[in-house]
């Protein structure tokens, strides 16, 4: 079994006979750029959404030595017109970017990619003549000119941003890959060696200036999906089925996993935590396995103009405004806040919506980590306390403590007025998010939650375990604390939890602008207040 060529279908198999999600609709969306000028393709996702196990079926698909019928007979491809037409069809050469990153320097690589490569061609096609057995395009248009039929090739190059991402000072290998590839497919004889490319990477094409480094491939990357929107994670109904599967709570999987938004489709969830929580029976966060806390306080280290604002907005579960056009797709050279934003919307670390253009944390478990990197960071002092201190903020909140309850959220204005300018009610409501964000633990906290005659600013709904009260929470700005308690009352609010039994604690907050100081009322009501 080789490495690149002939290596078999024994890893599409074990996925196989494991749980598995029918994403064959990749396969007819590749088949149908085979032969033609759209025959180069690069996928881009944050890492754990199904990028290599897709390469890993097109691989079983395609490749003319693995005897792969029975994994596709009950899935969705094999009804398709263009099933028989490209099954087993083509010699395939399957590379991983990340088997090299792992076994050589980084001044060895690009050297290795080539011999490694060509000498298992060799092996697999020993009568070939070559006319320099030192360049790899040169190598593969030999062979496929003297192939008894002239077969082409597909190329599956998975990962192939690992270079770039791996050796950031590696010297000049960047620029030697870069040339790899473009020796590779922008030749004279790419169109006649290849009868399609497929790549994978979390970062789309690098771009020099507002070019692509290889602009004959068509990229469909987690801002520009296109066709293959619904190709990587899981959808609304796939999750659903799942866990109906299972007897899991889909409302909680969507909580901790959901919040994607690839292209039409405004619920895409993280299929690996999705995976890992069905098997282990409990959600949690599966993310830190990714390095997530590095990357974000990487990031978020730099601070660069208006950055430290948008996070603590991120943070309190609302979206910020990005300009993804000007990112060169390269971790490397990050150069403003929207660069910032746009490596984190590649890295899986923020969803992005491509209507609005504007990006957010999607979901519980993301939002975890984000927590991590912010309390742990130098010059982050003031958010992080605020975090910390908001379990004691949440005690005096049940405990009707009405006067503790406004003096500390009046220190944690004072400590981030730089970050935190108070303009309106909903200025007062991302303070008070950030403020009981630990509370998230034991309740599901809600923004603008539709109720009786109108909305309820926030409102903690208790988590099935947790025994403690609900809290409305009404917030009012040159007001009175009382006002916001009459308008709970007036409004109804308690209609929005008519199915939930217990106490629910009613919460007016005032920022009053000339005093600079909030008053805080609360009212506990037993039992179905409504």
């Amino acid at each position: 079994m080789g490495r690149f060529l002939k290596k078999g279908n024994d890893r599409f198999r074990a996925v196989r006979n494991g749980e598995f999600v029918d994403k064959s609709r990749l396969i007819e969306v590749v088949n149908a750029t085979l032969h033609t000028d759209r025959q180069f393709t690069c996928v881009s996702r944050a890492r754990r959404f199904g990028k290599s196990i897709g390469a890993e079926m097109l691989y079983a698909y395609y490749d003319q030595w693995s005897a792969s019928e029975d994994l596709f007979t009950d899935l969705h491809v094999y009804q398709s017109t263009s099933f028989k037409k490209h099954f087993r069809h083509y010699p395939v050469l399957y590379i991983d970017m990340t088997d090299f990153v792992t076994r050589y320097k980084s001044s060895e690589v690009i050297l290795h990619i080539q011999s490694d490569v060509i000498t298992e061609l060799k092996e697999v096609f020993p009568d070939v003549k070559y006319h320099d057995d030192s360049d790899l395009a040169g190598v593969l248009h030999d062979i496929r000119s003297q192939l008894p039929y002239q077969e082409k090739f597909i190329m599956i190059i998975d990962e192939w941003d690992a270079i770039l991402r791996e050796y950031k000072d590696g010297g000049d290998a960047a620029e030697q890959y870069l040339n790899l590839l473009r020796g590779l497919f922008k030749s004279t004889n790419a169109m006649s060696t290849f009868a399609g490319v497929y790549m994978t990477g979390i970062l789309p094409i690098k771009k020099y200036d507002t070019q692509s480094a290889l602009n004959n491939f068509q990229e469909y990357s987690v801002v520009q999906p296109g066709p293959m929107a619904d190709c990587f994670g899981f959808t609304s109904e796939e999750v659903r089925a799942l866990c109906a599967k299972h007897a899991m709570d889909y409302n909680m999987f969507a909580e901790w996993y959901d919040g994607y938004q690839i292209g039409a489709d405004r619920e895409m969830f993280n299929p690996t935590s999705v995976m890992t929580a069905l098997y282990n029976q409990y959600c949690d966060s599966y993310w830190s396995n990714t390095g997530a806390y590095d990357t974000v306080a990487t990031y978020i280290r730099m601070n660069f103009d208006g950055l430290r604002d948008d996070v603590v907005r991120l943070l309190a579960d609302e979206s910020c405004s990005v300009d993804t056009a000007s990112f060169q797709n390269d971790l490397n050279v990050v150069r403003s806040k929207d660069d910032v934003l746009t490596s984190l919307i590649h890295l899986g670390y923020l969803s992005y919506d491509r209507d609005s253009r504007t990006c957010r944390i999607p979901n519980r478990e993301v939002a975890i980590e984000f927590k991590n990197a912010i309390v742990s960071e130098p010059g982050w002092d003031v958010i992080a306390n605020a975090i910390n201190q908001s379990e004691r903020l949440l005690n005096e909140t049940l405990g009707g403590n009405e006067g503790a309850v406004a003096a500390a959220i009046d220190a944690i204005h004072a400590d981030n007025t730089s970050v935190l300018q108070y303009n309106d009610e909903n200025s007062l409501a991302c303070v008070l998010t950030i403020a009981y964000y630990t509370a998230r633990r034991n309740y599901l906290l809600i923004r603008e939650l539709p109720a009786g005659k109108g909305f309820a600013d926030i409102v903690l709904l208790p988590r099935p375990a947790c025994n403690q009260p609900a809290v409305v929470l009404e917030l009012k700005y040159d007001y009175s604390a009382e006002t916001a308690i009459t308008q709970i009352h007036n409004n109804h609010y308690g209609v929005a939890l008519k199915d939930f039994v217990g106490d629910v604690v009613l919460v007016g907050i005032n920022y009053d602008k000339k005093s600079k100081q909030h008053d805080c009322k609360i009212e506990i009501e037993h039992k179905k207040p409504f």
